[in-house]
């Protein structure tokens, strides 16, 4: 039976004072996206508002619309507009059954991991208030997850007035968790690729369907495929990391390709 998983993404925007916008090479602590599993903690308590930046911001994932695998590397990237001249963050994921942390973070450049990678952070300034990074959906089925991020807009006045307090929430598409369908195990080479892709069905299946989703969760390419191996031209696929998948009747499966 399918079983369809709520993925909501809930962005914090709080004072820029509350997390010490200086350089941290380790990060800025844990328990302090605002979620519940942190006890709503995010030090916004403490800091007055007062200016306005006219901040916003958005969050945007590669996991496709139609579910996410488990045990997979996803990327997650969050993009602010704003006049503020600075920006800190921490984002952390969490069950909503029982607001227990869930996957694990893994830090890219400008941001390091806290509480053993249940949550990141920013480790320096940013000018932009943008952030890419990676999570790890969790190994088993967990059920639905939602994302808690305390975004930072700030003044750069060293001080606890002058900055800006935003909260906004967006909810995505449900989506079908991969344990609940029979996996399938396929073969890519070579990877990465520039020209043609082979793709080696498994014994006994003739025919399957191939997708590709970008960093984003678009859709970019799709291919009809059948009998063993099977090449597919990728030439046309801007270069990056995208999230190749293989469906066929009720099995699934997928694997991360890079296109040069």
């Amino acid at each position: 039976m399918k079983k369809h998983y709520i993925f909501k993404f809930a962005l914090l925007l709080i004072p820029a004072s509350a997390f010490t916008l200086l350089s941290f090479s380790s990060g800025i602590g844990g328990s302090r996206s605002g979620s519940p599993g942190d006890g709503g903690a995010s030090c916004v308590s403490c800091h007055q508002p007062g200016a306005t930046f006219n901040t916003s911001a958005i969050i945007t994932t590669n996991i496709p619309e139609d579910g996410y695998d488990t045990n997979t590397d996803y990327q997650i990237t969050i993009n602010t507009t704003s006049t503020a001249p600075g920006y800190g963050f921490q984002v952390t994921s969490e069950r909503l059954d029982n607001n227990g942390k869930v996957g694990t973070f893994i830090a890219t450049s400008g941001t390091a991991v806290q509480n053993g990678g249940s949550a990141l952070s920013h480790s320096q300034r940013s000018s932009t208030g943008d952030w890419t990074f990676t999570w790890r959906s969790p190994a088993t089925d967990v059920g639905d997850v939602k994302f808690y991020a305390a975004i930072n807009a700030v003044n750069n006045a060293n001080g606890n007035r002058g900055d800006e307090v935003i909260t906004i929430s967006s909810e995505s598409v449900n989506v079908l968790g991969i344990s609940e369908a029979q996996r399938l195990d396929f073969d890519l080479f070579p990877n990465p690729a520039s020209d043609q892709l082979t793709i080696q069905l498994p014994s006994g299946l003739e025919q399957a369907t191939v997708q590709f989703f970008d960093y984003v969760g678009r859709l970019a390419l799709t291919k009809e495929i059948s009998f063993g191996n099977e090449e597919i031209n990728v030439s046309n696929l801007n270069s990056g990391v995208y999230l190749l998948r293989v469906l066929s009747d009720d099995k699934i499966g997928s694997q991360k390709f890079v296109k040069n």
